[in-house]
């Protein structure tokens, strides 16, 4: 377990946005397909929706944590974990918080790709998910 862990990209911004509105981004499927992907999420814990992942297809994923406006959970695919962590900081900022985990050198994707090689393109893309296209979407 402890190897997985590490293995988990986490990526950490402070947002000019308050938690309300930046929780509105992360826990709504409007918010999310704006500077995400579109998805038929909602905000219920149990709740088994789809990612529309464009040329992969549609992800099934379902939510595993809600505890609102600070922390929502869900799982992806067969083997991912995606956890949004939000802290209200100074008045109108909130820091924001990725974790995608659930990564095994051992394991496959859906579409048998090695989890390693993924994982690489998938921290990649976090890195502009999250520190422009989600700041883009709220700090407006």
């Amino acid at each position: 377990m402890k190897e997985s862990h590490q293995l988990e990209i986490r990526k950490v911004i402070v947002l000019k946005a308050p938690i309300d509105k930046v929780w509105k981004a992360v826990s709504t499927s409007e918010g999310i397909a704006a500077w995400w992907m579109p998805s038929t999420f909602e905000p219920v814990v149990g709740h088994e929706f789809v990612l529309h992942t464009g040329q992969f297809g549609d992800s099934p994923c379902k939510v595993t944590e809600l505890e609102p406006p600070h922390r929502l959970s869900f799982n992806w695919g067969k083997d991912w974990q995606l956890t949004f962590e939000l802290k209200e900081l100074e008045e109108g900022e909130t820091e924001f918080t990725l974790i995608h985990s659930g990564w095994d050198p051992d394991k496959v994707t859906e579409f048998g790709q090695p989890h390693t090689v993924i994982r690489g393109i998938m921290d990649g893309g976090w890195e502009k998910i999250v520190n422009e296209k989600l700041p883009a979407y709220v700090e407006q």
